[in-house]
């Protein structure tokens, strides 16, 4: 026994003595895939605030119906995505709340709708995004949508002072955002191009303005003029179902085509969407 155990304890030892086996490397860890998971779509104006009108359409309702089409779409064909709503009826909500509501949920995408207005002739489609407006027509814009606010309380406080008749208030806030920008001008385009030349739309193009609604956003961004509703032909247009749906399914393809380049899987078909 005592011999068995002296050779127990001497295998002991050269154990102990025998260099270590290298392990083998560890398998590196898969690369991190973006993908984008939440989109916040958001139907201007609403409830007390009508928005602008035509002699029978008024925005908050064709801005909701094109947002529920657009949001179908997203939700039938790519189930991956959660769709938020910032109202899905008649009801007012606030603009900051517009973008809390993104910004609670983690959104990756922030796409308001709207409707515009302007002189009898003005027609077309306008992309925003938010960014420094070069002239005084992109001032009016973004004063229009952003004077929302007046109908808030206490909007001083809520809006840090911000004075949406005040050209000055929008330069201020205007150079926010710039981390998004990039992006935001990547689904801008796209959207621009799939109205143009998918939908037959005609386009004013991209453009940027102080938009609150972009502003508290923390998210890429677009707010989407579909149109003039003082135009009476671009009215019928937007107030016709079968109109709202190709324009949904117009900014569907740039958002799926948008989705696609991000996570890395842009194919050949893609490339038509520009």
């Amino acid at each position: 026994m005592r011999i068995i155990a002296s050779l127990a304890g001497a295998a002991l030892l050269l154990l102990a003595a025998a260099p270590a086996r290298p392990r083998p490397p560890a398998a590196p860890l898969a690369p991190h895939r973006y993908r984008l998971r939440t989109v916040v779509l958001d139907a201007g104006h609403g409830g007390k605030d009508p928005g602008c009108k035509g002699v029978r359409a008024r925005e908050c309702d064709v801005a909701l119906s094109l947002v529920l089409a657009l949001g179908r779409q997203i939700e039938d064909n790519m189930p991956d995505v959660r769709v938020i709503y910032t109202r899905k009826t008649n009801v007012f909500v606030e603009l900051d709340e517009r973008a809390a509501i993104a910004n609670r949920h983690h959104a990756d995408l922030f796409i308001s709708i709207h409707c515009n207005a302007g002189p009898r002739e003005s027609h077309g489609t306008e992309v925003w995004t938010m960014g420094l407006h070069k002239t005084t027509a992109n001032l009016g814009v973004a004063q229009r949508e952003n004077s929302v606010i007046l109908q808030e309380d206490d909007y001083k406080n809520r809006y840090d002072g911000f004075d949406p008749r005040s050209p000055q208030s929008h330069i201020l806030f205007s150079l926010f955002q710039s981390a998004y920008i990039t992006n935001s001008l990547r689904l801008a385009q796209r959207v621009d191009g799939q109205l143009r030349t998918g939908v037959k739309r005609p386009s004013r193009g991209v453009k940027q303005a102080g938009f609150i609604v972009l502003w508290k956003s923390t998210m890429p961004s677009v707010l989407i003029e579909s149109g003039f509703l003082t135009n009476p032909a671009e009215e019928r247009y937007l107030n016709d179902k079968t109109n709202q749906t190709y324009m949904a399914a117009g900014i569907f393809r740039a958002f799926r085509a948008y989705k696609r380049e991000l996570e890395g899987s842009l194919g050949a078909d893609e490339e038509a969407d520009d």
